[in-house]
């Protein structure tokens, strides 16, 4: 039986990704920066800093479930030669092919909290030139079709995707496993959840959640993967952003040797 929230679960394939309204989603999360995000930017950079400074680029890193997000890709572009940017709505998809050649002037104030970090600052070329080489094209596809692909990856983000796909547990659990499945061995990354939430609006569309997501949750989908993994908990009330979850949970981390 899939554990879930509900009797009658809602998983990933039963929801119309295709209905996904990156515009309602960017100008209610992103068009002006959160308190939460410019936590989570500088907690991601400052780990990605750690483990890569004084080594060259890796060839490659991946952002599952990208959604119209940028901000994972950008703490990734000092890091990595090519950013896979893997993403299943047809909509949102379409967004990110649009922000390659230049994104969007609001992502600048996400690349000003990467710039206290010296690595960023100092890039040889502007962050759009150097987002438009790693990026190049978005690529279609689902988090579960990591489970199947044999290609890894050397860094690796997946924000809010995971647990805001499903209502099943188990599904979530799974949905993590083929995340962690994609990086090579050491390979460094950042994961995002939404905890306790009961599903979220876009536009006029709603779209699930998987209800029981806490600290215990993530740490237990995680750990048979993980190495060196620290959790951050924002759940003040300056860090909430919407009503219908109780607070956000960041994970850093290695992939396991």
């Amino acid at each position: 039986m899939t554990s879930g929230t509900t009797a009658d679960p809602k998983l990933n394939a039963d929801v119309r990704w295709d209905d996904f309204d990156p515009q309602a989603y960017i100008g209610r999360n992103y068009l002006h920066m959160q308190a939460v995000d410019k936590e989570i930017v500088s907690r991601v950079r400052d780990h990605f800093s750690d483990h890569f400074r004084g080594s060259g680029r890796v060839p490659s890193g991946i952002d599952v479930g990208a959604g119209p997000n940028l901000y994972p890709a950008l703490a990734m572009l000092p890091w990595c030669d090519r950013i896979t940017l893997l993403e299943r709505s047809a909509r949102n998809l379409a967004y990110l092919g649009g922000q390659v050649a230049e994104y969007d002037p609001h992502w600048d104030q996400f690349w000003d909290v990467l710039c206290e970090d010296p690595a960023y600052a100092e890039l040889d070329v502007t962050p759009r030139v150097r987002f438009k080489e790693a990026v190049q094209q978005p690529e279609p596809g689902s988090l579960f079709d990591l489970c199947a692909d044999t290609r890894r990856w050397d860094l690796g983000t997946m924000f809010f995707v995971a647990e805001s796909i499903t209502t099943s547990l188990d599904e979530f659990q799974r949905g993590v496993g083929c995340f962690m499945s994609a990086l090579n061995p050491g390979a460094p990354f950042a994961a995002a959840f939404m905890e306790h939430s009961r599903g979220y609006r876009v536009g006029e569309v709603d779209f699930p959640a998987t209800r029981e997501i806490d600290d215990e949750k993530v740490e237990s989908a995680l750990a048979p993967f993980t190495q060196d993994m620290k959790m951050y908990h924002f759940d003040d009330p300056g860090h909430l952003v919407r009503d219908g979850y109780e607070g956000m949970i960041l994970v850093c981390g290695r992939r396991k040797e």
